[in-house]
């Protein structure tokens, strides 16, 4: 049962991950950062999501140190995913990318390290090196991010291990119900960014329909939708007030009617690139 921001889901290597955190995507470096994750992990958020490419991480170690400090929360109870990026895609690179996040988050090691987007040619070998990080008790999981059923079906061809975490774009426009399905298969846990398609849907009259009826806001609803849903979720947010009301989803059950509402509300449409077709 979710009872609240420190519930957790175990992945398929026994590691129990919060089902709920906050993400920093294009949050920059900086005192609006630092609080904004020092807020959260005073609020009771225990998981925090950045990558190489954001360019925070040493921004978000600080709030890290901070909140640890002012809550009396230890490293044991949060939950640090970082990505290494498709410059890095390579064994040696992307074991020294690793190093280079860890040194700017100032942690002896991550909870999640993911590889961020499936370039072709390369994923392979990343994965090598995120098995050797693992093996070697640098990383507690390690998983991948934007990856289809073919990029997945790929790389466990040659994989000694399964990743324990897929985080794609995952929204009531974008459901990806053949990729969940695939990913409950093979023990991998699916994870949203994105799940308010960029504040996008936050008008929308049908969720504002449903989220009238529980006395919630439309991003409570959705948030809500992808927990039940069983999809990790990291909304990102600077502001305290919407870093509290994002949080505020475990005081309530959406019907089996609501879900099949909001889950018909699916396009296919996305609102960040496609994993088969982007060039970065």
């Amino acid at each position: 049962m979710l009872k609240n921001l420190q519930s957790t889901t175990t992945l398929n290597n026994g590691i129990k991950m919060p089902w709920f955190g906050i993400g920093v995507f294009k949050v920059e470096e900086g005192p609006e950062l630092v609080n904004a994750v020092n807020f959260a992990i005073k609020h009771g958020y225990r998981s925090i999501d950045t990558a190489a490419i954001y360019e925070n991480e040493e921004s978000v170690g600080q709030a890290i140190l901070a909140g640890m400090k002012e809550t009396g929360v230890s490293r044991e109870d949060l939950f640090i995913t970082s990505k290494v990026w498709n410059a890095d895609l390579g064994y040696e690179s992307t074991i020294a990318a690793y190093e280079t996040s860890l040194k700017k988050l100032g942690l002896d090691y991550l909870d999640l390290y993911l590889i961020h987007w499936p370039v072709e040619g390369k994923y392979k070998e990343a994965w090598r090196a995120l098995e050797t990080l693992y093996k070697e008790g640098k990383v507690k999981a390690i998983g991948v991010s934007n990856f289809q059923i073919h990029h997945l079906e790929e790389l466990m061809k040659e994989a000694e291990i399964n990743p324990m975490v897929n985080q794609v774009e995952y929204h009531p426009r974008l459901t990806q119900k053949n990729l969940q399905s695939f990913c409950q298969k093979h023990g991998i846990q699916l994870e949203a960014w994105s799940p308010l398609m960029q504040g996008q849907l936050l008008d929308n009259s049908d969720l504002l329909e449903i989220a009238n009826k529980y006395n919630k806001s439309i991003a409570q609803i959705i948030l809500r939708w992808d927990l039940q849903n069983g999809v990790v979720t990291i909304p990102k947010s600077t502001k305290e007030h919407r870093i509290v009301e994002n949080s505020d989803v475990f005081d309530f059950e959406l019907s089996k009617e609501d879900m099949e509402q909001i889950d018909r509300l699916n396009q296919d449409h996305r609102v960040g690139p496609d994993p088969d077709n982007f060039d970065f």
